[in-house]
């Protein structure tokens, strides 16, 4: 199969050669790697690649693949890293508008609108920047012999891959995992990986959120060896009755390679290491195995106040007795529903104390590691907040088990927002919306919903499921809806965009969702006949000298039971140290300060925390107000 350019235009065409998305679980070679918690079994590819840099697709290195290709003029680049903050390129900072609105119109395929445009929208433009990365890797030894696949955690936006002069696989969306099988093309020594990035495709409609636009191999890569029985895919299901405090566990594991003969022990702990369950299951030739058993005694609830959690271990062995992997895996009983109205979490009243964070370094942008998360986590612990949506993608994976283990609730995702296919400057024309309930934008939203799914579905910090944000609303975010509850009975679906379409209003959204809606609409809605409770998905926009009024919304959650509170916009500022040209002196800089046209200037600059990561005067009322009612 050979790469095709034209795929940069097509919405038909987002993954080509990916693996199934599927659960983010860790996996051990043996007892020794597993207490350690050093897998041999993952290699990270980050570091220094050789790079090449292209205005447009035409102008780029088309044959850099070739593993006799010569790149001794190729630049050196940090993976990961955006490719702007490595000095190519433009850095551009724009909320609502398409990036390039004012310079090339642009409609969605598969819409009325784009009837008499260019074909060759994004393969023929005159600007769409090409990132070309080249590595050459050995295999590690105990790799050598296994099947090895290759695992992007984020590519922003579109991705060509190539292994030794073979063509590998495609993928477009950014913010969820690219996985891609090498087994029959890598070797033991000299091989020469190829990935070509392209910083707009049609994907770029589906990814108009209100950030700096970057692109590039932003996250992690890795290789990843899969032993002759290997775990696949995990899916936890721990369900919990409040009024009996009982608990029972359902797995659904799911495997390849030799599964003829195999077995798996099934142990669960809990945070002391006492065991509670000890059980034995048959691998079966389908390569899925189900198990569902009663925990014994009363299942300790997580919340926030308390986040128990048990783990989960598997350990697999092949037909000969041989143990191929060790999986862990941390999980807790909780539930969450809707009684009589009311979003209750273990058949209490929950309250959402929360914000909205983007992933930010001042240094770094969306790239960020370990030490921003953790003091980010710590932040939000010491300012009682309790609750985070992932505006407005799916983040990094440590992130959530983070959330797991401190009791942090979450709103998870879709990597959907287009709110600039449909809201011009404070007016709508929805004609051509994107996904609406255009056929040639279905598979692909849908796509990005099941990859959030997959890849999250075993973090008990996820109560609710997110169909994405400010993309109106539509047939296809309908059937979103319905697949998210039937994929996942257990949890809530958020989307707030219903509001501006009535008639999707009993088949999007499990909640009432809205952003900044003053106290008096909300008192509105909840005192005549409301048919859901109320969150406030965004609301206090902390810009400049702002977050005054605070109050005046948390009063209304000891007025209405079916108020049930909301999430800050948002978290953290969005701007970047830069040497000022003047004094010399490092500033911090927003949109509009990179000569950048259109941008939406400072108002990337709206959180409780300023980008450096110092904290903003406002967080002291979010202590004050958040204190008391967590």
């Amino acid at each position: 199969m050979q790469a095709e350019i034209t795929w940069l235009d097509d919405p038909g065409v987002f993954r080509v050669n990916q693996l199934p998305a599927h659960s983010d679980h860790s996996f051990y070679a043996g007892e020794e790697e597993y207490r350690q918690e050093k897998s041999s079994l993952c290699h990270s590819l980050n570091g220094v690649w050789q790079f090449c840099y292209s205005r447009n697709a035409s102008e780029r290195p088309a044959e850099f693949y070739r593993e006799d290709f010569n790149a001794d003029g190729f630049d050196e680049i940090q993976v990961p890293g955006h490719i702007e903050l490595a000095g190519y390129d433009k850095i551009q900072y724009i909320n609502v508008m398409y990036p390039w609105e004012g310079q090339d119109y642009r409609r969605p395929a598969g819409t009325e609108s784009a009837e008499n445009q260019r074909k060759d929208l994004f393969s023929g433009a005159v600007y769409n920047p090409v990132g070309s990365y080249r590595l050459s890797f050995d295999l590690p030894e105990n790799m050598s012999g296994k099947r090895i696949s290759i695992f992007f955690e984020g590519v922003e936006q579109a991705m060509y891959v190539w292994l030794n002069g073979v063509f590998i696989g495609y993928a477009e969306d950014s913010f969820t995992p690219s996985e891609f099988d090498l087994t029959e093309v890598v070797r033991d020594t000299g091989n020469i990986l190829a990935v070509e990035v392209h910083k707009r495709s049609t994907a770029a409609f589906l990814e108009d959120q209100d950030f700096f636009r970057f692109f590039g191999i932003f996250r992690n890569v890795s290789l990843v060896a899969k032993p002759r029985l290997h775990l696949e895919d995990l899916w936890i299901r721990p369900l919990y009755e409040p009024e009996t405090r009982t608990g029972e566990l359902r797995l659904r594991l799911k495997f390849s390679g030799q599964t003829e003969g195999g077995r798996v022990q099934v142990a669960v702990k809990d945070a002391g290491g006492k065991l509670h369950l000890s059980e034995e299951l048959s691998v079966h030739d389908t390569d899925t195995t189900e198990g569902v058993w009663k925990m014994p005694g009363q299942a300790e609830p997580w919340d926030n106040h308390d986040p128990r959690l048990y783990k989960l271990e598997l350990r697999l062995y092949d037909g000969g007795g041989g143990l191929t992997e060790i999986i862990p895996y941390e999980f807790g009983f909780r539930k969450i529903e809707i009684r009589d109205k009311v979003i209750c979490l273990n058949g209490k009243r929950i309250i959402f104390c929360g914000v909205n964070r983007h992933e930010w370094s001042a240094e770094s942008g969306r790239c960020i590691g370990r030490e921003e998360m953790e003091w980010d986590m710590k932040c939000m612990k010491r300012n009682e907040i309790n609750a985070v949506r992932t505006c407005h993608y799916p983040d990094q994976i440590p992130w959530y088990s983070m959330c797991d283990r401190n009791g942090i609730y979450m709103i998870a995702e879709t990597n959907l927002e287009t709110h600039g296919s449909w809201q011009k400057w404070g007016n709508m024309d929805v004609s051509w919306n994107i996904p609406g309930s255009f056929p040639a934008w279905r598979e692909v939203t849908l796509d990005r919903a099941r990859s959030n799914f997959e890849v999250f579905k075993n973090h008990t910090a996820v109560l609710m499921w997110s169909l994405g944000n400010e993309s109106y609303v539509g047939d296809v975010l309908e059937e979103m809806n319905r697949l998210y509850k039937e994929w996942d009975p257990d949890r809530l679906v958020h989307y707030e965009s219903v509001i501006y379409n009535r008639d999707y209003e009993d088949t999007v959204s499990d909640i009432e969702c809205r952003m900044y809606a003053p106290p008096e609409a909300i008192r509105e809605y909840l005192d005549h006949e409301p048919k859901k409770p109320f969150v406030l998905s965004e609301y206090m926009h902390c810009m400049g000298n702002s977050l005054g009024g605070m109050r005046s919304y948390t009063d209304l959650l000891d007025q209405y039971e079916m108020y049930q509170g909301g999430f800050i916009w948002d978290f953290i500022d969005q701007a970047l140290f830069v040497t000022d040209e003047v004094t010399g002196h490092r500033v911090l800089r927003y949109g509009a300060d990179f000569d950048e046209r259109p941008a939406d200037y400072e108002f990337s600059g709206d959180g409780i925390v300023f980008a450096d990561r110092q904290e903003k005067p406002a967080t002291q009322e979010v202590r004050y107000l958040y204190g008391k009612y967590r």
